[in-house]
């Protein structure tokens, strides 16, 4: 039996039961090993490769002398120690000698590194150690201490930003739900009134490096929640493991391909190059789905069908007869899509570019980056034509502000025009005081094969956009199952209790859809393991007299101006 897998888990499922579960990234191959786990005969469905968003993949062209081509990706992935559903799928995914499978490939990260364009870069430890959470004043100053500290920030300013955490962590439910949800981060930490160093390195930096969000449009609730994990939580109390940990190589190597092989022997089946076109309904039911592979429409029958791809592709497939069985989808045309996608540069030589991630707090582009070397059991040396020493992955978040080469936005520019001018923007950061990154270390650059080029418009389309959580979605976002008996959801879009776009809220979607299923079956099968997000104890009395103060009318107790 595999580590942490169901004991016995086959004949719960209703004999026969089929399960089509349309799409194939984190969210279609989780419900698919739940489902199969449990007895049910699943085939996945996915129109281009496994893994999604998540997957890495070779670089076309790079293999010599029996070395594999270098590795590729989407962009970097990162797995926060409160991230629990999907170190509990990697757990029950064996990997060769590993206790706890594909878990014992986390690694954690110590520091990131906060680099600045003609000013001293910051580097701070990750994790913050024993910090006085017995009182409101004692957590609200430690943290305002740890803040000014280690961002170099202004006291004021510190202690500032510490209460405004304070005024969320005290917050009740209803609250976050009826006040915060509809407030942007940036609002909320009143951005627009503080320094150029607060806004640069609290609103924007922040939350584009430990959520991949955007300060001016992501909801308080959303922010303040993550806050509240990476700030509100010294101790790491309830964690899953080190506060910053990524995997020890390529995603595909690490993860993704063990994953898949591991669900082959569950008995899942994998339709690659299907793409789903459209969903035929019938008394509420879903009744089969057409698809189409190598140019040919078939249409798909199954007794459940699981739709997992992401909000942009999930909300084309509502038609008419969904729309009225399920009148909550109508709302999914109203969620908001940005850009955040990937390029890597592999040099030949290994910088000291810092052991974690960085943040280039005054670029353009939003860059974030980490170097992979270090971090990797297999070195770069042994891919490609082995000059390779390491690998800058970097994200690009913001593709909608001019650039300082061209003075385009990254949408605007050609692929060899974003290589250039994000290399340039991260020399301009770490070389301002010595120069650390040369041009001649630059070997070549991978830029995520979801951007393509388009000549007559002059500009980049994106196959692979990032839901954005908005203020006021969660409004917008639907349940794993409504109103179609046999339909249910799962993609980061779903409402979960992580609330984000990611690989943590597609997998916990995932669960719920699964769930949901088990219980329209009225399966006696065990029920999808889900977590909720650690909370401060001490704080727990001010949460229920926030309860009353809410529902009075009245502010957070401790939403006052410092």
């Amino acid at each position: 039996m595999a580590a942490g897998s169901l004991p016995a888990a086959t004949g719960h499922a209703t004999p026969g039961a089929r399960v089509a579960v349309l799409g194939g990234g984190v969210a279609g191959l989780t419900a698919a090993h739940e489902l199969a786990e449990r007895g049910f005969q699943v085939t996945v469905y996915e129109r281009r490769a496994l893994g999604g968003k998540a997957r890495s993949m070779p670089v076309p062209g790079t293999a010599a002398d029996g070395r594999p081509e270098l590795p590729g990706e989407h962009g970097f992935r990162f797995f926060p120690g409160f991230y629990q559903h999907i170190p509990d799928t990697m757990r029950r995914i064996p990997f060769g000698g590993n206790a706890n499978g594909v878990w014992d490939n986390l690694v954690g990260v110590p520091d990131a590194r906060f680099a600045r364009a003609e000013a001293d870069d910051i580097r701070a430890p990750l994790g913050f150690g024993r910090m006085d959470a017995a009182t409101p004043a004692g957590m609200r100053e430690s943290l305002a201490s740890v803040i000014s500290t280690t961002l170099k920030m202004p006291p004021e300013e510190g202690l500032f930003f510490a209460n405004r955490l304070l005024v969320f962590n005290t917050s009740c439910d209803a609250r976050r739900l009826g006040q915060w949800e509809h407030t942007s981060w940036s609002d909320f930490v009143g951005a627009h009134a503080r320094s150029h160093e607060f806004r640069a390195l609290v609103s924007r930096t922040l939350t584009s490096l430990l959520v991949a969000a955007k300060d001016d449009l992501a909801s308080v609730r959303t922010i303040g929640s993550m806050g509240e994990q990476f700030l509100g939580n010294p101790m790491q109390i309830g964690n899953d493991g080190d506060l910053d940990r990524v995997l020890n190589g390529p995603t595909n190597t690490a993860w993704i391909d063990p994953w898949v092989a591991r669900l082959r022997e569950l008995g899942v089946r994998f339709e690659l190059g299907a793409e789903v076109r459209g969903l035929e309904v019938r008394d509420r039911r879903i009744t089969g789905a057409r698809i189409v592979a190598d140019g040919t429409q078939d249409t798909v029958t199954a007794d459940h069908f699981v739709v997992a791809l992401p909000a942009e592709r999930a909300r084309d497939l509502w038609n008419a007869d969904i729309l009225a069985a399920w009148p909550q989808l109508a709302a999914m045309s109203r969620l908001v899509t940005d850009w955040m996608s990937g390029i890597q540069f592999y040099l030949r030589s290994r910088p000291d570019l810092g052991a974690g991630h960085a943040a280039y707090i005054d670029s353009p582009w939003s860059l974030t980056s980490i170097a992979q070397n270090t971090l990797w059991a297999r070195k770069l040396d042994q891919y490609g034509d082995g000059t390779v020493q390491d690998c800058l992955s970097v994200d690009i978040s913001d593709w909608n502000t001019p650039g300082i080469l061209f003075g385009k936005t990254a949408k605007e520019c050609t692929h060899e025009e974003i290589a250039k001018e994000t290399w340039a923007q991260i020399r301009a950061h770490l070389n301002d005081r010595e120069e650390i990154l040369r041009d001649a270390d630059l070997h070549s650059w991978f830029l995520d094969p979801g951007i393509s080029w388009n000549t007559e418009r002059g500009e980049n389309a994106n196959a692979d956009p990032l839901l954005i959580n908005t203020a006021g979605s969660w409004e917008l976002r639907p349940e794993a199952h409504g109103g179609v008996e046999n339909l249910y959801l799962a993609g980061d879009y779903v409402r979960t209790n992580i609330d984000l776009a990611t690989m943590e809220g597609a997998n916990e979607s995932a669960r719920a859809a699964v769930n949901a299923l088990l219980d329209v079956t009225g399966s006696d099968a065990p029920r999808c393991r889900t977590f909720s997000l650690w909370r401060a104890p001490e704080l727990e009395p001010l949460r229920r007299a926030d309860a009353d103060a809410y529902a009075a009318g009245r502010p957070n107790a401790f939403d006052i101006q410092l």
